[in-house]
């Protein structure tokens, strides 16, 4: 049988998880790599402007809402296709396994992605706070 406050913990841990990553992988674009040259590669091997914007939406969106569990779903799902094609850049570089620097990692966490948009905000979100706040001022309508 499932517990519904384990499924909701679950959710917690894997959003956190998967906003932290977010967060590091944006520092390491910013403060390590630096913006330019990530901008310049993937410029220089055909990636439309459009597309690198994207990702850095995706990025941003990723870091800054799933950690407070704010439209957890949408934003699971809005990544998903940046983690996909990121796998389908490592793959096609260096083959599928992580310790090549290929798509095992991306795939992973689009699996991740994936598994928190069908679980949902989970525990301790401020998503399902405002979501039970507009219920209830639905329900109780002032006359």
């Amino acid at each position: 049988m499932s517990n519904p406050g384990n499924a909701a913990c679950a959710a917690l841990l894997l959003r956190t998880t998967l906003g932290s990553l977010f967060i590091a992988h944006l520092y390491w674009k910013f403060a390590i790599r630096g913006f330019e040259p990530w901008w310049s590669a993937l410029h220089a091997a055909g990636y439309p402007d459009a597309l690198l914007i994207y990702v850095l939406c995706a990025e941003f969106a990723g870091a800054l809402l799933l950690i407070p569990g704010i439209a957890t779903r949408w934003v699971s799902l809005f990544t998903l296709p940046a983690m996909l094609g990121a796998a389908q850049f490592w793959w096609t570089r260096k083959g599928f396994f992580f310790v090549d620097a290929g798509a095992e990692l991306p795939l992973l966490w689009a699996v991740a992605l994936l598994v928190q948009a069908l679980l949902g905000d989970g525990a301790f979100s401020l998503g399902a706070r405002w979501l039970r706040r507009e219920n209830r001022l639905a329900s109780h309508p002032l006359h």
